[in-house]
Order: C-alpha cells, then structure tokens, then sequence
C-alpha cells in the first residue's frame, strides 16, 4: 500500500470527501481515486470493485499525465464508481460523493 504522504489533508463534508493528488508523484492515479473512495466508504480498498469496471485506468492516467510543456492547466472527469460520484481535476483534486 502506498503512503498518504503524496496527498494534501482531506476534506470531508458530510457525504463528501476530496484529497489533494500529486501529479508528480509515482503512486498511479488510478490507485489514489481507488484509495480517496474505499476511506470515502470506510472500506479496505481491496473490498471495493475494480476500477477499471467503471473508467479505462490508462485513459485517466493519460488524461492528467505531465505534458512535455508542463501540467495541464484545466480540465476534470467525472463517473460514477462503486456508489459513489467521483470527480478529478487538473489541478490534482479528487472530489467524491455518494451517487
């Protein structure tokens, strides 16, 4: 498992929750959204559905991937996984909330 430490505190708000994701990181992306929502539903990550049953994991992490000219500047996803609406920015953050 990986360490929290790439990652601003956490939010929560009632039936929300969002965590600061480093781009620049070597922990995946796809393996931060699946952490952000098992702690969402206060779950082990491995009790939780496989990502890539609702999103193509490549395709997120190439999304939000550094580009040659730097880290892109705008943009956010938004889909539905394991019950919950979950929404990652350009700017690192990764929202979620019960769908």
């Amino acid at each position: 498992m990986t360490e929290m430490s790439s990652r601003s505190p956490a939010t929560e708000m009632g039936d929300q929750y969002s965590v600061q994701y480093d781009r620049l990181d070597d922990e995946p992306l796809s393996v931060a959204v699946a952490e952000a929502v098992a702690t969402f539903r206060n779950e082990a990550v491995t009790e939780i559905e496989p990502l890539h049953y609702s999103i193509n994991a490549d395709a997120l992490e190439r999304l939000f991937e550094p580009r040659a000219n730097g880290l892109r500047s705008g943009g956010s996803v938004t889909f539905e996984y394991s019950d919950c609406l979950v929404t990652v920015t350009a700017g690192g953050e990764i929202h979620i909330e019960s769908a």
